[in-house]
């Protein structure tokens, strides 16, 4: 993976990221959705960056 194709998993990650905690708290969402929504995104992350 090129360091360009990693910066913008990395950006992606960090904007859905934000999005996921901005609407926990504003009760959009319950911690367990929030976390299952961050674990899923952190796993895209990490097989970004082992391509």
């Amino acid at each position: 993976m090129s360091d360009a194709d990693l910066d913008d998993a990395v950006d992606e990650f960090l904007g859905e990221t934000e999005k996921v905690l901005s609407e926990y708290d504003k009760g959009y969402m319950n911690a367990d959705v929030a976390l299952s929504k961050l674990e899923t995104r952190i796993d895209t992350l990490r097989d970004a960056a082992e391509e």
